[in-house]
């Protein structure tokens, strides 16, 4: 005896196709709803972008990470303005940055050196402002980092 008919079947397909399209465009909506928010209290200013075309002009995301996307050959820098102690004094954390920037390659053995790019001075506070931007990013804790 069928449990199951041929009606029975197309019923439950068609239900739960539409049960979960109806589900991902409420995904969808909220994803979008989420990044306007993100826009409007972190607004992507003329050097945050400029400082994004720099990144991706010398490849950045070839050795380091942001958000957790990249080669992950070295450091993530999402938040390198709040480890550079950017958010208690910016100016202190600029110049930090700045100097790191003109430090490198830092010459320590058995290291995997980052090239200078000789960045010019607007070059350097474009890029910083593209890292201070992407530290005032809530990632909700991504990428996850591995517990010591």
């Amino acid at each position: 005896m069928d449990l199951l008919t041929k009606s029975a079947a197309r019923n439950i397909f068609y239900g739960g196709s539409a049960f979960f399209f109806i589900v991902f465009v409420g995904l969808v909506a909220d994803s979008y709803r989420q990044g306007r928010a993100i826009e409007v209290a972190h607004p992507i200013t003329a050097d945050v972008a400029a400082g994004k075309r720099i990144w991706e002009r010398h490849a950045c995301f070839d050795c380091h990470t942001l958000f957790g996307e990249g080669a992950r050959y070295a450091p993530e820098i999402g938040k390198v303005w709040l480890k550079y102690g950017g958010d208690k004094d910016p100016k202190n954390a600029t110049e930090a940055l700045k100097g790191w920037f003109a430090g490198q390659p830092t010459g320590i053995e058995d290291r995997h050196q980052m090239p200078n790019f000789h960045f010019n001075d607007k070059e350097l506070d474009d890029v910083i402002a593209f890292l201070r931007w992407t530290s005032a990013i809530d990632t909700q804790g991504w990428p996850a980092q591995p517990k010591p």
